[in-house]
């Protein structure tokens, strides 16, 4: 089963945020790693680096977490997941002409609503009210609610 979680929520598992300690609940949750995808690698690496530029968290502290999300990998408890480009870069035309001028998504929103369909998730996991309001219209369950 393919568990699909935005950056939203995966920043919120590593830096402290408002919502760290619903992240960390559901996360203790799960029965399957979560999905890790060169998407959300990517962006969730450059929001710990644009935390520092913030100042929201220092350097060290932007290494530690960069290095906790390396240890995580290598753990387990997040599967790096290839995903066939092409099929997710369809996926996310179509969804944004059916959605983006109602619903004002970013194209990231919709790149992550379409790889977690393309990848076959039934849940999706994000603090993200846009991207919520997506995934529901892309048929998948999210949480949390």
């Amino acid at each position: 089963m393919v568990v699909y979680a935005d950056t939203s929520f995966l920043f919120s598992l590593y830096a402290q945020d408002m919502n760290t300690a619903k992240a960390s609940r559901i996360a203790s949750t799960l029965d399957a790693p979560l999905a890790l995808t060169p998407l959300q690698r990517h962006e969730l690496r450059n929001a710990f680096r644009l935390a520092v530029f913030r100042g929201d968290i220092t350097l060290p502290q932007s290494q530690s977490l960069l290095d906790m999300l390396d240890a995580d990998i290598k753990m387990g408890s997040l599967a790096e997941t290839p995903v066939a480009w092409a099929e997710v870069y369809a996926e996310a035309e179509a969804l944004s002409a059916a959605h983006s001028e109602v619903l004002g998504t970013r194209a990231f929103d919709v790149l992550h609503v379409a790889a977690a369909s393309t990848l076959g998730a039934k849940v999706f996991y994000t603090f993200d009210i846009r991207q919520k309001a997506l995934a529901e219209k892309a048929g998948l369950k999210v949480n949390p609610q």
